[in-house]
């Protein structure tokens, strides 16, 4: 190539660099917070070499910094550190006030935290709102690159439906999710109730910067994405369907289900409206109103997804391996159960052996436990009553495990002398090779309580 063609090159390359540094703008002057507010807590937040200091408090609520203006899709970058054992975090496409009026930011966070039982830095939290969207349990690896106590660069990219965070140029959370479009961007100082020994320590951000000029032009290319998680209400994106996901339910009409003692879809106990699958509320008692619905077709080895909504003290589940065959008297169909209970209003969660039949267990045999297998620091994350919480449920041969809101809360080998154990000393001792069946039918449990469902979406398994 002549001289001249090179220097071309390299010059185009060189005023493409410096339009795109045209694009940023500072979202934070470095000298005050102009354009900026505070909502919420009173923590302290002071200017300091250029940099925004948020200092922790006793007594106080979560405390935000938040911009005067909101951004839809946008590229954002800062750098942030923070002080060991605190919670942080920065917010986006956020509000600072509840649907009732009340004072409260809420809205998407990209979580920082400084727990070594939780490396969930640079996951996505639906702050006063959602709960946990992208829990870094679905991307471990990531978890390397947040440097605790340091600096650490964060860029995240909402760019439409998708949502994306980077820590130190390595693909942290990979979220689909369409519920908030715009809204302002918040630094945050989490409460630390009245534990004065995380009184006064400090979290810092500098080098705020923003690009709202085409972003989708300007998103990260050349970096392996973590595995995508959705929330689109009842579609599949076009990287769930390449990989062969199948919604199970099409958010519209019946088609794939039936009673579970029927040949059709039950004509009553059952409603479908705004894309929400719901049973409806019978007095407690277990299948006596529509009854179960199951596919009408069986499954063996699965990735099932389901999003499950709990009024208070209601009670149901999601079963697989059911063979309708097993029991024709009163009550429900069999086949193991992840169970779906309020456990702090239903009686139930109390009965069983310690604890087995609370939310997300494996009903009367294991209970659900996510510190046992080292992915959080509680037993399970329950974005709570009236909002909706993901199942998920992973069947590969004989290996199973449920999973809450993203995070692995039960894990067994079904055949072995230790499952055989467990079945043994449960209530389904009566019905010879429980659980063991190569296929069996998935269920949605009538329970006598209103619950709701959505995005039931699964991926078979070779």
């Amino acid at each position: 190539m002549k001289k001249a063609g090179i220097l071309f090159i390299v010059s185009l390359i060189a005023f493409s660099a410096l339009a795109q540094e045209e694009n940023w703008k500072d979202l934070f002057n470095g000298k005050n917070f102009k354009g900026w507010e505070q909502l919420d807590g009173t923590a302290e937040y002071k200017v300091e070499n250029g940099e925004v200091v948020g200092i922790s408090k006793v007594g106080i609520p979560n405390s935000f910094m938040a911009t005067k203006k909101d951004y839809g899709d946008f590229i954002l970058e800062y750098e942030m550190k923070m002080d060991r054992t605190l919670n942080s975090g920065v917010q986006f496409r956020s509000t600072s006030h509840q649907p009732d009026g009340s004072a409260r930011v809420n809205g998407y966070q990209v979580e920082c935290d400084d727990h070594d039982d939780r490396p969930w830095a640079g996951g996505v939290y639906g702050e006063a709102s959602y709960g946990w969207l992208y829990p870094m349990s679905y991307n471990m690896k990531a978890t390397k690159a947040f440097k605790r106590g340091e600096w650490n660069k964060v860029r995240i990219e909402a760019v439409g439906n998708s949502i994306r965070t980077y820590v130190n140029g390595v693909n942290f959370a990979n979220l689909v999710d369409d519920r908030r479009s715009e809204g302002l961007i918040a630094l945050q100082v989490h409460g630390i109730g009245d534990n004065e020994e995380k009184a006064g320590k400090e979290i810092r951000w500098k080098n705020i910067r923003i690009l709202t000029d085409n972003p989708a032009a300007h998103r990260i290319t050349d970096v392996k994405l973590g595995p995508e998680v959705s929330y689109l209400k009842n579609e599949l994106t076009e990287a769930e369907k390449e990989k062969g996901w199948k919604l199970l339910w099409d958010g519209k009409t019946s088609e794939g289900w039936k009673g579970a003692r029927l040949d059709k879809f039950p004509e009553e106990g059952w409603t479908i409206e705004d894309g929400i699958l719901t049973v409806a509320e019978t007095g407690g008692a277990e299948s006596r109103g529509g009854g179960d619905i199951i596919t009408t077709r069986k499954y063996k080895s699965f990735i099932l997804e389901v999003d499950f909504m709990l009024t208070e003290g209601a009670n149901s589940g999601i079963k697989y391996f059911v063979d309708p065959e097993l029991n024709k008297g009163p009550g429900s169909s069999i086949g193991c159960e992840y169970q779906i209970l309020d456990d702090r209003n239903h009686p139930d969660a109390k009965k069983g052996v310690s604890g087995n039949r609370t939310l997300a267990s494996l009903y009367d045999l294991i209970k659900a436990d996510a510190s046992f297998y080292g992915e959080d620091n509680r037993p399970k994350r329950v974005n709570g009553i009236g909002r909706w919480n993901r199942a998920r449920i992973v069947v590969k041969g004989n290996k199973v495990s449920h999973h809450l809101n993203g995070v692995k809360v039960v894990e067994y080998k079904r055949g072995t002398q230790l499952w055989k154990a467990i079945v043994a000393y449960s209530k389904y001792n009566v019905y010879p090779g429980f659980g063991e069946s190569e296929e069996g039918y998935i269920l949605l449990q009538e329970h006598g309580d209103e619950v709701s469902f959505r995005n039931i979406k699964i991926l078979e398994l070779e």
